[in-house]
Order: structure tokens, then sequence, then C-alpha cells
């Protein structure tokens, strides 16, 4: 898997807390070659050589604001250095303003096949509040853009429990998103994350955010609403018709090793010996893009910072990670992969979770049940 980060936007919403960066002008030029140069040097790499591609996400910030022969230019070079697995998904996150989806076009001849828009809402007002660059309007003609240069895999980012939002509104929005028809939807409650805009403001002057037993409510009638017209719950906050859930996105549930390149992204990969995975490396580049960029012309890559996690670190971090999954995780693969007998390693951990039920735990399979993804982190940082 291979993730790309494009850390550019024209505003940085205030609740945002992921590595992006205002930047009117930003140096395409110098950015792409700082890519093509990382990705030259994790192709040439003991951990990642000889091992093809099964997804590539481009993800930001606002990707579609770069040039389409940026993406072009970076997919077609990852090709050619990695080879790609039959299928391959390459998504690219995008907003709806007009700019963006006037390259939409040309990111589907550049290989994209799966657009990823965070539309966050359809109300004008909650849009407004979260400060936006788009309208509904706006957010309605870009998918039919997308629809008319060929996407038939759209995801759409949708954001719940904003400020004196009812259950009722909620679902009002949820209901005029599934009927524009995407194959795909992640919804997120509002989470006020340290270090942001909206986290000092709100710190002077707290502002209404439902409580948990209404963000409770929106989360269960997510869900009930979207299975009951088609979508599949794979993961606690994604959803997606039969065979589109996203791949990419998956595969870190699952732990799989991926590399990621671009200001501030972040790679891992199994620390592999003859007896098997003996623990987890993993690591973040520099995040300010200008000092990415010299970085990666002065050594190839722009590391910032690295660790390595033992082996039970590792298969924490995993079980962690798998029990986001609707599917669980799977005993048998974790024990080829680990070395040791998952339900023997953590059952004194979880059996007060099964005894609640919020864990369903048989011979192959521990997962969450309906009332344990409320308490999905609770859960999983008792394994921790």
């Amino acid at each position: 898997m291979l993730y790309v980060h494009i850390p550019f936007c024209v505003h940085k919403c205030h609740y945002c807390d992921f590595n992006s960066h205002e930047r009117q002008s930003p140096d395409w030029e110098s950015y792409q070659q700082a890519l093509i140069s990382e990705l030259q040097t994790w192709a040439n790499s003991p951990m990642y050589a000889g091992r093809k591609l099964s997804s590539i996400f481009i993800g930001g910030g606002t990707p579609s604001l770069a040039p389409p022969g940026l993406i072009e230019k970076v997919i077609h070079r990852a090709e050619r250095l990695f080879g790609y697995d039959d299928n391959i998904e390459i998504t690219l996150e995008a907003n709806p303003g007009s700019a963006d989806a006037a390259n939409f076009s040309a990111y589907r001849r550049a290989g994209v096949n799966r657009l990823s828009m965070g539309i966050q809402s359809l109300d004008d007002q909650e849009l407004a509040w979260l400060e936006r660059v788009h309208d509904r309007r706006q957010v309605l003609k870009a998918v039919d853009i997308a629809r008319d240069a060929g996407f038939d895999n759209i995801n759409l980012d949708l954001i719940y429990g904003l400020p004196d939002q009812s259950l009722e509104q909620w679902l009002k929005s949820l209901n005029s998103v599934i009927a524009l028809g995407t194959e795909h939807l992640s919804c997120y409650q509002l989470t006020i994350e340290p270090h942001t805009k909206l986290a000092t403001t709100h710190a002077i002057n707290p502002i209404n955010i439902p409580d948990d037993e209404l963000a409770i409510a929106m989360f269960r009638e997510t869900r009930k609403q979207l299975q009951s017209t088609g979508f599949e719950a794979y993961e606690i906050s994604n959803f997606a018709k039969p065979e589109l859930k996203c791949r990419h996105n998956d595969g870190y549930w699952k732990y799989h090793d991926y590399i990621g390149i671009g200001a501030g992204a972040a790679g891992k990969w199994d620390d592999r010996t003859e007896r098997g995975v003996a623990g987890v490396t993993r690591y973040s580049n520099i995040r300010r893009p200008e000092s990415y960029i010299k970085a990666v012309a002065n050594q190839g890559r722009a590391i910032n910072t690295q660790e390595s996690l033992d082996i039970n670190r590792a298969a924490a971090e995993s079980i962690w990670l798998g029990l986001r999954r609707s599917g669980g995780i799977n005993c048998d693969a974790f024990r080829n992969r680990f070395g040791f007998d998952l339900l023997e390693q953590v059952s004194n951990t979880l059996q007060p979770w099964q005894k609640q039920q919020m864990l369903h735990i048989d011979e192959n399979t521990i997962s969450l049940t309906e009332n344990g993804l409320i308490m999905a982190d609770a859960i999983a940082e008792s394994v921790l």
C-alpha cells in the first residue's frame, strides 16, 4: 500500500488536526520532484523492494488542488517502480469546490479510480460553521461532474455532532446524502482535537456539542439507517455498498505494511526474521512542506521520527486496529503472523468485556458487538 500526502489547503478549517498548510501558490514542481525522489528511495529499500502495490491513497490537505500532471507522474512512477496488483484501488481525496471539480476528468485519466470527497454536510449553515470553502450547490454539482468523468466508486465524508445539532437534523442531512447514490460513506463525530483553532475557541467560549446520550443516539441511528439502505458497516465509521469497501483503509486496520511519502506522511513495515515477525518499525516524515522538500533533496527521504515496536507491542497495536473492523480479528491469521495464540494471550483482559456482551469471541474470531462498538476505545486500551 502507498499513501501520498498533499499538505496544501486554500484554507485550514478550524476543527482540522491533519498536517495541512495554507499556501496560495505552492511550489508544485519542487514538491512533485520530492515525492518521486522519496518513492525511488523506498523502492530501493529492503523493506519494500519487489513488493507490488495493492492500493494508492492520495490524501491531504487538499489533493485536488494539485495539478493533474503531478498526480499522473506519481501514479505512473509508482507503477514502474513497484508494479500493481490486479484491480489496484487508487483513491484521491477532493473538495467539491468548482476549482477542484474542474480537474476530475484529468485525475480519472491519470489512473485515479476512486474519489473521496470531504463534503462534511449538505446544510449551508453547518458548512459555514465548519469553515468549508464549498456550499450545498457545489456538492451536488461535484458529484455530477465526478460521475460524468467516469467515477463509479465515490466516497463522501460527513461530520455529525455539530453545535446545537439535533438527531432529526442529522438524519435529514444523512438521508439527503444517501439520496446522492454514492458507493461509500464515512460518518465521523465531531471531535475537538488539541492544538486546533477550534480547541482554542472552545476553551474560551465552550460550544454546545451533543452530550453523550445524544451522540450515542446519532451513532446508532446512523448505522441503522445506512444498513437499511444497502450499506455494509464494515468499520466503526465506514459504510460501503457490497464489495466496495475502501481496500486501502481496510489494510490499515488489518495492520498491513504501507509506504508513506510526502510532508508529514507515515509508514510502517513488519520486522521479519527466519522465524517470522519480530516486531514493527514505523516512521513519520517532516511536517513542514518546505523543510520536507529540502530534506528529500539532500537525503532522498525526510524521516522525522522512527520507532521500533517489539512483538508484544506490535501484536497489541494490531488488535487495537483490528477490533475496529466489523469482521474483527481472525485468530488463525494472527497466530500465523505473530506466532502465538490470540485467545490465550488476551483472554483474561477481554473476558470482562465479553461478560458485558461487548465482545463476541468464538474459536477463530474476536469482534465487537453492536454495544461494544460504543466502547471500542476503552476495550482497545485494555489490550494496549
